[in-house]
């Protein structure tokens, strides 16, 4: 006889940009399996809710953050992925600019949680590295898009910041010039005439992404 009992769990991945560098927001998981371990933040779905309720309620009573861009990413179906029962995961992408961050963000007492930079990220708990592959992958697919990048963008940005997150993300090298011309020549962003003292304290101009640019590509 079939056996047809099993839990669904969202997991999201978080994603924010830090002084050119992307990082991803993790838990660390206080009881077994995996005491001790970061993992994904996400929670089992009950009958009552959707997918998309269950995230957003995630994002806010269980991180923090009431104001955040979330889509859908895959499902992850292994029989074994949880030791203790069968849990299905349906996997979103959240993504958060570093200004909405400091200003909105609601400290959760319960929870510890702490940004990791995707190049430096800890072990993990359940299938959860196999899953953040996944959503790297997803981010490296949609980071191109100009919609996307003004999520993580919304306000006044420098130049190489920018190419550094694309750099760390596409694992390309990029013209510093010839990228600075590119985004100029598309008419996508625009001077603001302020200047900022720069990671390494060189000025550098401030730009922003104009609000009415088309979607595009933009490698």
């Amino acid at each position: 006889m079939k056996e047809y009992k099993q839990l669904l769990e969202t997991l999201i991945g978080v994603f924010t940009v830090d002084k050119g560098k992307i990082k991803i927001l993790l838990i660390r998981k206080k009881v077994d399996p995996y005491k001790g371990y970061w993992v994904l933040p996400g929670n089992v779905v009950s009958n009552m809710e959707t997918l998309e309720n269950n995230v957003t309620d995630v994002a806010y009573e269980k991180l923090g953050l009431p104001d955040l861009y979330v889509e859908q990413g895959h499902v992850f179906s292994d029989v074994e992925r949880n030791p203790n029962e069968r849990v299905i995961a349906t996997t979103f992408l959240g993504l958060i600019d570093s200004i909405t961050l400091m200003v909105k963000k609601q400290e959760r007492e319960n929870v510890e949680m702490a940004w990791f930079d995707i190049s430096e990220i800890p072990k993990l708990g359940y299938d959860h590295d196999m899953i953040i592959v996944k959503l790297i992958e997803i981010l490296k697919k949609r980071i191109v898009n100009t919609n996307i990048l003004k999520v993580l963008f919304p306000s006044d940005f420098a130049l190489p910041e920018l190419q550094r997150v694309y750099e760390q993300i596409l694992d390309i090298k990029l013209d510093r010039r010839n990228f600075r011309k590119k985004l100029i020549n598309l008419g996508y962003i625009e001077d603001t005439n302020d200047i900022h003292g720069g990671v390494t304290g060189r000025p550098a101009k401030l730009y922003r992404f104009k609000e009415d640019m088309k979607e595009r590509q933009l490698f």
